[in-house]
């Protein structure tokens, strides 16, 4: 595969946005966690090879070469260049030999079909611009009964997304963010439809409570940023001062689901996995 990359204006907005974040991305237990999680259900087993897409810092592709082991072989791919210096420098670190990074798009990929025993991608299915296609295109990367596993959130999770995409409404501003996949039965309808079977998902609570000041400076109402999803982001039809209007909605929203303990931030995670038939 190249290790040059054509990104569309929607790609490089997201490349440029966690290459920002890359340096601060593995603060915290949260995605380290849930990384090893969606492994742990994959029962990889040595020998296998393993691609990770969206591989970011690399969380679940080192995992999995150090399972997989010297016959085994990972490759993480991703198209942000920050996040893959932080997962090389790893590898690095851990002295690994079986596993490379690569700059690519997850939905350009050009691997031969049947290539791979896994595939994975955490934290990252919503930012696809078609997320059909993008599993019908890993379908075929698998060999015959190979297993792709994900991570995707209830349209519940993240409390700023949820009461941003309520306010918004009222200003005929549609935002996706988990929508796409966040009911059991969303996720085992796309499965299926990209021809997956022997579908598993497993649903688990998670989350935290926040301070009132950090979920109003979650507000999402830069519309230059990308959009999981949606490409120009639909903030742009807004006036500024339309969308200084909806922050001070966001803000009355947030303040009236505090509590003595904060405001609770749902996090339920799906971890979904399909097999390709024989």
């Amino acid at each position: 595969m190249s290790h040059q990359v054509e990104l569309s204006e929607y790609k490089q907005q997201i490349a440029d946005l966690y290459s920002r974040r890359s340096s601060t991305y593995d603060n915290g237990d949260w995605h380290p966690r849930i990384a090893h999680r969606l492994v742990e259900y994959a029962h990889i087993r040595p020998g296998q090879q393993v691609l990770d897409i969206a591989t970011g810092t690399g969380m679940v592709a080192l995992e999995a070469a150090q399972i997989v082991g010297a016959l085994g072989r990972v490759i993480g791919v991703d198209i942000s260049t920050g996040m893959l210096e932080q997962a090389r420098r790893k590898v690095a670190a851990l002295g690994l030999s079986n596993i490379e990074f690569q700059l690519a798009d997850a939905e350009a990929l050009d691997f031969p079909l049947n290539s791979f025993d896994d595939i994975f991608c955490s934290s990252a299915l919503i930012w696809m611009s078609d997320l059909v296609g993008a599993l019908r295109l890993w379908y075929g990367l698998l060999k015959p009964k190979g297993l792709l596993g994900f991570h995707a959130f209830a349209d519940t999770a993240f409390v700023e997304g949820v009461v941003a995409q309520r306010v918004l409404e009222k200003y005929g501003v549609s935002l996706l963010f988990s929508k796409p996949t966040g009911t059991v039965e969303k996720c085992q309808k796309m499965l299926q439809q990209a021809g997956f079977s022997e579908i598993e998902i497993k649903s688990e609570l998670d989350g935290s409570y926040i301070s009132l000041e950090k979920a109003k400076g979650m507000w999402i109402g830069n519309a230059s940023s990308p959009v999981p999803g949606q490409y120009p982001n639909p903030l742009l039809q807004l006036t500024p001062e339309q969308l200084a209007q909806a922050k001070v909605e966001f803000d009355a929203s947030l303040e009236a689901l505090q509590t003595e303990q904060g405001i609770w931030n749902d996090l339920t995670i799906f971890y979904v996995f399909g097999r390709k038939p024989k």
